[in-house]
């Protein structure tokens, strides 16, 4: 049975080396709602910065230069957000002022969102400084979920970022708890209890609407949660109703994942990081014996894999393959992978390796896969797959399919290599090149009447003479495609003395046509 996207999917748990990875079944139970864990990081703006402390990041508002950020040194010297740059000196000069710089607290946060990949497969970054990670399902795998909050402060830590971390139901109500420093995994059900106590900004709502909240005498989100919804959203609008839903869970929230939630997924995290190539490729062959043998339990094979490596200093590296049909051998897939293996780049070490089946076929027991060097000579297919697929990772492989059109430029299209073509009826009853050309070349021609075939053309600098011609081909512009005004093409098959046969093109009608060479015909 596949999996529905918003589900996550079967995750193997990552390990240290030598230990046994335990494994969880869906068929053991149904799979639980969404559990979210929220990870907010309160100095982004100013760890990006990579200053000494203590230090302000500052930003200009009109003509005013605000401070926007501090780091804890410069917070405890009573320096805030929101003070005027010149007070905020005055009052700590020894506090470095930098201008802020949000592409790169949003480029970290990206990096920091694939590096919670390995946390779990579904990971959002929630600008400008969260990130949410779908745990539902792992906690088995994981230890629990308190265990998995700390691991990732841990994680985080260990990357230079303070992290504040919370656990619930929904991705609002879990961001919020984390920014009001309430480090909780709330029961699915009780977050509206959990947030009763949070001040208004937690949720992120507009600065007008907080406003009229207060003003109302409204300043937690209890407060709020308690009101009716109706005279709320006549007099804020319906965001702050669909704000509350969502943080309460009474209305459902996307929850869009950097990367799509692979069909499978397999992992191994290791206490020392790996960086010889002998010990990567042991690592990857393992995981792969064990993808493959989860997929033959399911009757399926893979047509994508993907590999992520996660190096020690939190970088996060991705290498990917595609096969023309589904396999599931493992030496077959190890000889397809050999070569991106090639591109990583380990640095201090990788310290956890992932595999992702992202898409897989059915796949037959008696359809087990390639084997490589003992394959039965006579499966010219199977042969054939294996020989395109070790290709196709170094070269671009495809064939070309015909279509209906008699535009030379659209009568043909790329497909799988391995599919299968149908020509239409009498779609090759006229001669064509064999390839066109990617950019036609302009040529010059002279004819004895404007239709007449031409006998002379200047082509690449030089006049050629015309030994034998033939044409023309007119080609109208296909009315349900092209504008009314397209010109019309007539074609012409014309050889030149060194035997060379050309497929010439006059675009546009007598006294306004452009001569083209379009190909070479066989």
């Amino acid at each position: 049975m596949r999996r529905r996207a918003c589900q996550p999917p079967r995750i193997r748990l990552a390990v240290p080396a030598g230990e046994a990875a335990p494994e969880v079944d869906e068929a053991q139970g149904p799979q639980p709602g969404p559990r979210i864990l929220a990870l907010h990081l309160p100095d982004l703006s100013t760890e990006v910065l990579r200053a000494p402390g203590p230090l302000l990041a500052w930003r200009m508002e009109g003509n005013r230069r605000l401070v926007v950020a501090a780091d804890p040194a410069a917070r405890a010297l009573g320096v805030l957000p929101g003070q005027a740059l010149g007070d905020a000196q005055a009052l700590a000069p020894t506090v470095a002022a930098h201008p802020e710089a949000p592409d790169a607290a949003a480029a970290r946060l990206l990096e920091l969102a694939l590096w919670a990949l390995r946390i779990a497969p579904l990971v959002a970054p929630d600008p400008p400084d969260g990130v949410l990670v779908n745990i539902a399902g792992i906690e088995a795998l994981s230890g629990g979920e308190a265990r998995t909050m700390r691991r990732a402060v841990a994680g985080l830590a260990r990357l230079g970022h303070t992290a504040r971390a919370a656990v619930a139901g929904t991705a609002a109500a879990a961001m919020a708890l984390a920014r009001g420093g309430q480090e909780v995994a709330v029961p699915a059900g009780l977050e509206a209890a959990a947030l009763a106590d949070l001040p208004l900004h937690h949720l992120r709502l507009e600065v007008g609407t907080i406003v009229g909240l207060r003003r109302l005498g409204l300043h937690r989100i209890g407060d709020v949660l308690a009101q009716p919804r109706a005279p709320l959203a006549r007099r804020f609008g319906a965001d702050l109703s669909l704000a509350l839903a969502r943080a309460t869970g009474a209305a459902a929230e996307p929850f869009r994942s950097i990367r799509p939630p692979p069909e499978r997924q397999v992992a191994l995290e290791f206490e020392e990081p790996l960086i010889t190539r002998a010990a990567i490729d042991h690592a990857v062959e393992h995981l792969l014996v064990r993808l493959c043998a989860g997929l033959a339990e399911e009757g399926r094979g893979l047509r994508r894999l993907v590999l992520r490596a996660h190096r020690a200093d939190g970088g996060v590296q991705e290498q990917a393959i595609g096969t023309g049909t589904a396999s599931r051998d493992p030496a077959h897939l190890l000889r397809l992978l050999a070569p991106r293996l090639e591109r990583l780049e380990p640095g201090f070490g990788f310290d956890g390796i992932a595999l992702m089946a992202e898409a897989t076929e059915p796949l037959a027991a008696a359809q087990s896969g390639l084997q490589g060097a003992g394959l039965d000579g006579g499966d010219a297919e199977a042969a054939l797959a294996a020989l395109l697929d070790r290709v196709a990772q170094r070269l671009p492989a495809w064939r070309l399919r015909p279509r209906e059109s008699h535009w030379p430029e659209r009568a043909v299209e790329r497909v799988n290599p391995l599919a299968a073509v149908a020509p239409p009826q009498n779609w090759s009853a006229r001669p064509r090149p064999l390839r066109l050309l990617r950019r036609p070349e302009r040529l010059e021609a002279v004819a004895v009447l404007p239709d007449d075939p031409p006998f002379r053309i200047r082509w690449r600098g030089e006049w050629v003479a015309v030994r034998a011609a033939e044409g023309p081909e007119r080609l109208e512009a296909e009315w349900w495609r092209d504008r009314p005004d397209r010109p019309v093409r007539d074609y012409y098959q014309l050889e030149v003395p060194d035997g060379r046969r050309l497929w010439v093109c006059r675009a546009g009608g007598p006294g306004s046509a452009r001569w083209f060479l379009h190909g070479l015909l066989p």
